[in-house]
């Protein structure tokens, strides 16, 4: 599986219930501009909380611009989740390509 996913594969991923959505932003950046039923677990908090996420779940990791999100991947990867992806470009990717209701930052 590949490390990161595109925006419009993400959106497809969604739609058909085959992928979680994880946002690691902080909540300001999720007050600004969210994707709806994405699970929210700040970067920061993300050690202490791993035990919320289900390693055989396929989860796509978001960010702003996609470089926390690749870091996140490379983590849990490291900590046996095997089917985590970072969505590339974030959510700014996704306002520009997917859904431009949502608004940029």
């Amino acid at each position: 599986m590949d490390l990161e996913i595109t925006a419009e594969e993400t959106k497809k991923k969604l739609d058909a219930k085959e992928a979680v959505l994880l946002d690691v932003r902080e909540p300001w950046e999720v007050q600004a501009a969210s994707i709806a039923g994405a699970k929210l677990v700040p970067m920061g908090e993300l050690q202490r909380r791993q035990q919320e996420l289900d390693p055989e779940e396929h989860i796509i990791v978001m960010c702003h611009g996609g470089v926390r999100s690749l870091k996140v991947t490379h983590w849990l990867r490291g900590q046996g989740f095997e089917k985590v992806q970072s969505m590339r470009g974030g959510i700014d990717a996704w306002s520009r390509k997917v859904d431009p209701k949502v608004p940029t930052y």
